[in-house]
């Protein structure tokens, strides 16, 4: 038997899914990069890469899923390099897992909130 959330979760994944393979997202994308041909994070750093994905900057959501303002407003995108893209998502979901901990140690073993 699958539970609720496990439920919730699959149901999830199929509208990301779904909104991915969308022409609206593949339009929009594909002119966001085009206008954005190279890594906006590298370009920041003063090094030259190629955009390979386009980001969204605030994290697609069940809430927001269906808003265009969120999904396809070019102000929430940023066309990133393959390795700038990873490193990102690499870093969210560092930060999920790191968001219910209550305390931190710090270098000399010192407990704190």
């Amino acid at each position: 038997m699958i539970s609720k959330t496990d439920q919730k979760r699959q149901q999830w994944r199929e509208a990301v899914a779904a909104f991915y393979v969308s022409g609206v997202w593949i339009d929009c994308a594909r002119a966001y990069r085009d206008s954005n041909p190279l890594c906006e994070r590298c370009r920041k750093k003063g090094e030259i890469s190629l955009a390979e994905q386009v980001h969204h900057k605030i994290k697609l959501t069940p809430e927001n899923i269906n808003n265009p303002d969120i999904t396809l407003n070019w102000d929430n995108l940023e066309a990133l390099c393959g390795d700038c893209h990873r490193e990102e998502h690499r870093k969210q979901r560092r930060d999920e897992k790191n968001s219910g901990k209550r305390w931190k140690v710090d270098e000399n073993g010192i407990v704190s909130c």
